[in-house]
């Protein structure tokens, strides 16, 4: 049984390249989802980008709201199986059985995600549940399904056969579905208190017909690397920093809310910046230098939309604080570094 980690993850996740492209199949350009979920056009453009929980809710909701489908998560499914699936899952399909599959699958979660998933296994099911420890909203039903959806998925391609769970359980009220009636193949239950899948311990310890070592040997020291956090091997006033950026957007930039990110309290957090030899502010004022650079060098973000995401009210702001870090104008930095944009053509 897997044992919940001991201390809260940074609130930080990633969106699989994968699912960006399968959304443009099903008629939903990232770029659309994204204004919907009011969130930079251009962010599915930058592999390395992660988001907030809150945003990555945002995102799930505006796929919910853009489609009218209720059986959306399903339809991401089946349109992954040709449009191509995450790394991750791939690995896990050539694990030695569907249990070895699930905790691959789950300490590649860990590297990517602030959700955090339990495993209890007694009198012959495993239970899995879903908990977001940063959340202030309950998750969409549609990436609660998805998640739920896949390992039902790993399990029916790594063994061949028609693996079907003994129960979901899930806290939204709906809507029933059909489709995801007929997908699971087992009881549903709505309106419970958290969302679980329940698996039969028997079917867990199914073999995979492709189990393949020499393919894990290569693959898995891959994907650690490639999906590992550099936020948990940085200096702790780099921690601070990266929370700042993605929070930046929001206006949520006191300490109090970069403290509870990292699972810390705002008097550890100061004593700590200070033991680094800065200051709150200071990391803050380098964030949003940081972040400035950042986007404006995509040529794609507008002035406008780079003052609001630094977390600015007006431009007029942003210039004068720019001029301060760079000795210049954003459009000066632009034409020195190589980078035109048109929306600063003019600047």
């Amino acid at each position: 049984m897997d044992k919940p980690l001991n201390r809260m993850l940074p609130d930080r996740c990633k969106m699989p390249y994968t699912l960006w492209r399968v959304l443009e199949q099903l008629g939903l350009p990232p770029a659309m989802v994204l204004r919907q979920a009011r969130l930079p056009a251009t962010l599915h453009l930058n592999p390395e980008a992660a988001v907030t929980t809150q945003q990555l809710f945002a995102i799930w909701r505006a796929v919910e709201e853009l489609s009218g489908d209720p059986d959306i998560a399903i339809r991401i499914l089946e349109k992954s199986d040709t449009a191509g699936h995450s790394p991750m899952f791939l690995a896990a399909c050539y694990a030695s059985d569907f249990r070895d599959g699930l905790h691959r699958i789950l300490r590649f979660k860990r590297l990517t995600s602030a959700e955090q998933l339990q495993l209890v296994e007694k009198n012959g099911e495993l239970s899995i549940f879903k908990e977001w420890p940063h959340a202030i909203a309950p998750e969409p039903l549609s990436l609660v399904e998805l998640s739920f959806a896949f390992g039902v998925a790993l399990g029916r391609r790594g063994t061949g056969q028609h693996i079907t769970p003994v129960r979901i359980e899930f806290t939204h009220q709906g809507p029933h579905s059909a489709a995801r009636q007929a997908f699971f193949d087992c009881p549903i239950r709505y309106g419970a208190p958290r969302d679980v899948i329940v698996f039969r311990s028997a079917d867990l310890d199914r073999p995979f017909p492709g189990y393949n070592l020499e393919m894990l040997d290569i693959l898995t020291p891959a994907l650690n690397a490639a999906l590992s956090d550099p936020l948990l091997r940085s200096s702790f006033s780099e921690q601070v920093k990266s929370v700042l950026k993605r929070k930046l957007p929001s206006g949520r930039t006191e300490a109090g809310d970069v403290a509870q990110c990292l699972g810390t309290s705002e008097r550890t957090l100061q004593r700590r910046i200070a033991e680094e030899g800065a200051s709150f502010r200071s990391l803050l004022m380098e964030a949003r230098r940081e972040l400035s650079r950042e986007l404006l060098s995509n040529a794609a973000t507008g002035i406008d939309e780079v003052a609001c995401l630094l977390g600015y009210q007006n431009t007029s702001s942003f210039y004068r604080a720019f001029r301060d870090w760079e000795g210049m104008t954003p459009a000066q930095w632009l034409a020195r570094n190589g980078t035109k944009s048109p929306a600063l053509a003019l600047n």
